[in-house]
């Protein structure tokens, strides 16, 4: 089972591309070690390091026939990836 949910494409995530550095959500019980060894084997890159961060989730609101409803969203974990000089993710080759 991959440590990788998904990539993050957002517009800040994006900006770092441009300095190798790469965004994924992934697993919160995965390590540095494990997000590594994915990352290299699925996009074939080389690895110089990972930050990981988790991530709290919102408080929700909304109102209802029943009255306010209150939740949270899920909580979760980040990693930003910086790749060797030279390599680079393209996510939209596929489309």
């Amino acid at each position: 089972m991959s440590t990788l949910k998904r990539p993050i494409i957002t517009e800040k995530a994006t900006s770092l591309t441009e300095s190798g550095r790469y965004v994924f959500e992934v697993d919160r019980a995965a390590n540095k070690v494990q997000i590594k060894k994915d990352i290299e084997k699925l996009y074939g890159v080389t690895v110089l390091s990972i930050n990981t961060m988790r991530t709290i989730g919102k408080m929700k609101s909304k109102s209802t026939k029943a009255g306010q409803v209150t939740g949270r969203r899920a909580h979760g974990k980040k990693a930003v990836v910086t790749l060797k000089d030279g390599d680079l993710i393209d996510f939209y080759g596929n489309i």
